[in-house]
């Protein structure tokens, strides 16, 4: 370290710099801390000095040395989100959890995605006494951690803090149990608790209280199993009196599709072409390029407007019918576009609450649907209806378009109380997660 002495100010600062780094690449903390301290000396504002110093005084619980050096460090970076990370750390440690809560909100405006922030605002606001905001905290920070490949098991978890992670895991399963059980109560106190047997047992296998067990190994529900109702990939007609309604409006609806086909503008139901979503889902076949587009009615709940204004026959045909209404989510109501050559990959649907109905309009030669493994042919006016939650994938191997009208209509064999809970569980998970991903607001 001599020439440092002999360096000028700059020279000698990153001399500091690089002794120091040199010194924790070895393990030596306390040399590189001294190394820091000198740099320190030379450059009273250096961030990467000053935070970790701060670190080393927090780990000898010199909680307001460490916080006074890392004020001076937010003086000169005021807006690191990283800097603004470990003050709250440190802030959380000395027990104050105010502080600490407003520095990691302010953390996350800039850094959403920092699990380890949201962890920590976790436990702040829980010290804090606020349950409800300490359960979306902890929640958030556990989706965005698994996410990201962390948090799956002790194999991916820092062994730090793994006992902090299993407590907040069980913090949000007995939270989130709670306040979803909360909103079945007034159903149960209007219809009695043995109308909802199904429904609490459809709950808690999706809290993972239960174990999930299909009846049909085919069937996988991406999102929200219910238990207790038959499983079948095809559903038979007689199932929905309202299908004879459907298909006898099959010339006119085509009307409706054809002038949209000639004037209006589809758009890619998966996004756009190159997104993930699409090269996962779409393969093109005999040398053509894969294309599956829509003309949505309603899509997760929203109103097309245009759409249906353009489409008026179709659009009243459509608000007859029993369909799905879960706010965010449905209902589901579009022309389904398959261009020539494309195969829509095996894939499975997110719930066995709601079943798929596909009213045939266009339906050239070397088209078909499969369904868990039986294949089906559509037929121009005869639907077909079918659970999406079994693998199901579907090709267009003609030369020509495709197209059916899509929607969705309960499951038959869900109760009209079965169903008012899935829609009210259905909306609070979704608002639920929603709040749990955005950036916490100040209190």
């Amino acid at each position: 370290m001599e020439r440092v002495a002999t360096s000028g100010p700059d020279k000698r600062a990153e001399l500091c710099r690089e002794h120091a780094r040199a010194q924790l690449q070895r393990g030596d903390l306390a040399q590189a801390e001294q190394a820091f301290q000198q740099l320190l000396a030379l450059l009273p504002a250096d961030v990467e000095a000053l935070c970790f110093v701060a670190d080393r005084q927090l780990a000898r619980d010199q909680h307001a040395l460490a916080l006074d050096t890392l004020q001076a460090a937010l003086q000169a970076n005021p807006d690191s989100a990283p800097l603004l990370h470990q003050l709250g750390a440190t802030q959380l440690a000395a027990g104050a959890f105010a502080a600490a809560a407003l520095s990691l909100r302010g953390c996350l405006r800039q850094q959403p995605r920092a699990f380890l922030a949201r962890l920590r605002l976790g436990i702040a606001l829980e010290q804090l006494q606020q349950p409800k905001e300490a359960l979306l905290a902890y929640y958030g920070a556990i989706r965005q951690a698994q996410l990201q490949g962390r948090w799956l098991n002790d194999a991916t978890t820092a062994p730090a803090l793994r006992e902090v992670v299993q407590y907040a895991m069980r913090y949000v399963n007995d939270g989130r149990a709670r306040l979803f059980s909360e909103l079945l109560e007034p159903l149960r106190q209007r219809h009695g608790a043995s109308e909802l047997v199904r429904v609490e047992h459809c709950l808690a296998v999706h809290l993972g209280q239960q174990a999930l067990e299909f009846p049909d190994a085919r069937q996988q529900p991406k999102f929200l199993y219910f238990p207790g109702v038959p499983s079948q990939p095809f559903y038979p007609h007689e199932r929905f009196p309202w299908l004879e309604t459907l298909e006898a409006a099959t010339a006119t609806v085509r009307a409706e599709l054809r002038a949209v086909l000639e004037q209006a503008s589809l758009e890619a139901f998966l996004g756009e072409p190159d997104s993930a979503a699409t090269t996962s889902m779409l393969r093109g076949e005999s040398g053509r390029a894969a294309a599956w587009d829509a003309y949505f009615f309603h899509r997760h709940g929203k109103h097309y407007d245009d759409h249906r204004a353009r489409c008026p026959q179709t659009t009243r045909l459509l608000d007859a019918l029993p369909l799905v209404h879960i706010r965010d989510h449905a209902p589901e109501a579009l022309f389904s576009v398959l261009r020539p050559g494309t195969h829509i990959l095996p894939h499975r649907g997110v719930t066995n609450t709601r079943l798929v109905t596909h009213l045939p309009l266009i339906v050239p030669r070397d088209c078909a649907l499969r369904v868990g493994g039986e294949i089906h042919e559509w037929q121009e006016g005869r639907c077909v209806t079918f659970d999406d939650t079994f693998e199901h994938e579907a090709w267009n191997r003609s030369d020509q378009t495709r197209v059916v009208l899509i929607l969705d209509s309960w499951n038959p064999d869900l109760t009209e109380v079965e169903r008012l809970a899935v829609t009210a569980l259905v909306e609070a998970i979704g608002d639920f997660n929603q709040a749990c991903d955005e950036t916490p607001a100040d209190a």
